[in-house]
C-alpha cells in the first residue's frame, strides 16, 4: 500500500508538473470565418497578448477555417483535444443558431467558453452612390421595390441575418438575403455593387465610413458604441431593434481547471493591457469583457432565447 501511495504521489506531481509547464507548443487559434474581418483582426490583435501573458515564451497561431456561417470552425474547435493547444473565437449568434436550426457536429456542450473579448453591435450600410442614405429612405425603397434590396451576411441565422429578418418584421418591408463566408467577403461584395447593402457590425463598418466609402444608416445598439458616437442607433430613429455579435475565447469540452483558469487569466490580462487597448482602438474593436462564468451564462441565456424564437419564427425558412 506504501509503494502505492508514493507511485500516486510520484504520478500526481508529474501531471501537475506538466500542466504548469503549459504551453511548451505552439497552440492554434481557431477563426471560424475568412482573414480580413472582425474577427480575423481580433484575433490577431488579441493573440500576441495572450502570448505575453501566457508567458514561457507562448507562440498562438492564428488558423482560419471559414464556411457554412461558421459551423466549420466551431466543429474542429469542438472536435480537438481539450489539452489547451487548440483555442479558438466563438461568436454569437452563430455559435447557437446553428445547433438549433439544423443538425450539427457540436453544441455548446461540447465548449469551453474562457472568456468574451467583444460585443458588437450590427449596422446596415450604402455606398455612397446609393439614393439610400437614411432609415426611411430604405423602407420607402424596399416598400417600392419589395426583394430588390439585396443584402450581405456572414450566413443563415448570423446576427446579420437576424438583424435583417427583425427589421423586415418591424418595417413590413422584404429584402434578399445574400450569404457569404465572412464579413470580408460581404465588404467586397457591398464595395463592389454585387451587393446594395452589407448588414455587417458596426466596428467592421466605421472605418469605411470614415474614409467615405460607406454610409452607415444606424448601428443596433442600446446605446452608441463610443468608437461611433455619430452614428445614431435605431431605436433612436423609431426602430426597436438591438442585435450584435458576441466573440470570444473557447476551448474544447474538458478542458483541464489548471489550463482553463492560465488561459482565462492571461486573456483577462490581454484585454486590460493599455498597449492591446491601443490597438483596438485603432481596429475599432467594441471591447466587452466577460470572465469565464459570465461569459457562460450569457450563452446560456442567448441560447434559450434563440431556441424560443425558433419556435415562433424559424428564420431558416424566411
Amino acid at each position: 500500500m506504501k509503494t502505492l501511495a508514493i507511485a500516486s504521489a510520484i504520478l500526481a506531481l508529474g501531471i501537475s508538473a506538466a500542466h504548469a509547464e503549459y504551453p511548451d507548443r505552439p497552440i492554434n487559434m481557431i477563426v471560424s470565418y475568412s482573414a480580413g474581418g472582425g474577427t480575423d483582426i481580433a484575433a490577431r490583435t488579441l493573440a500576441p497578448f495572450i502570448e505575453k501573458y501566457l508567458g514561457d515564451d507562448a507562440s498562438i497561431v492564428v488558423l482560419n477555417k471559414p464556411g457554412a456561417g461558421g459551423e466549420i470552425g466551431f466543429t474542429e474547435l469542438a472536435q480537438s483535444k481539450p489539452d489547451g493547444y487548440t483555442i479558438g473565437f466563438i461568436n454569437t449568434p452563430n455559435l447557437l443558431t446553428i445547433p438549433i436550426q439544423r443538425k450539427a457536429r457540436y453544441s455548446l456542450e461540447s465548449l469551453t467558453p474562457i472568456a468574451n473579448v467583444i460585443d458588437d453591435p450590427d449596422a446596415f450600410s450604402f455606398l455612397p452612390s446609393s439614393n439610400i442614405k437614411s432609415l426611411e429612405e430604405l423602407i420607402a425603397y424596399a416598400k417600392e421595390h419589395p426583394g430588390e434590396v439585396t443584402y450581405g451576411t456572414t450566413g443563415l441565422g448570423s446576427d446579420d441575418h437576424l438583424s435583417a429578418l427583425e427589421f423586415e418584421r418591424k418595417t413590413g418591408v422584404k429584402l434578399k438575403h445574400i450569404p457569404f463566408p465572412g464579413n470580408a467577403d460581404v465588404r467586397t461584395a457591398v464595395l463592389g455593387g454585387h451587393v446594395m447593402m452589407a448588414s455587417m457590425n458596426i466596428s467592421e463598418t466605421i472605418a469605411d465610413v470614415h474614409e467615405g466609402n460607406l454610409v452607415v444608416l444606424g448601428q443596433m445598439a442600446a446605446e452608441r458604441w463610443d468608437g461611433a458616437p455619430d452614428v445614431p442607433t435605431f431605436r433612436e430613429q423609431g426602430y426597436d431593434i438591438i442585435m450584435g455579435s458576441m466573440r470570444g475565447i473557447g476551448a474544447p469540452a474538458n478542458l483541464p481547471d489548471d489550463i482553463k483558469a492560465k488561459l482565462e487569466a492571461a486573456v483577462k490580462a490581454a484585454v486590460e493591457d493599455p498597449e492591446f487597448q491601443e490597438k483596438a482602438k485603432q481596429q475599432h474593436l467594441a471591447l466587452s469583457y466577460l470572465d469565464s462564468k459570465d461569459f457562460i451564462a450569457e450563452l446560456q441565456s442567448l441560447n434559450a432565447t434563440f431556441e424560443e424564437l425558433w419556435k415562433t419564427e424559424p428564420w431558416v425558412q424566411q
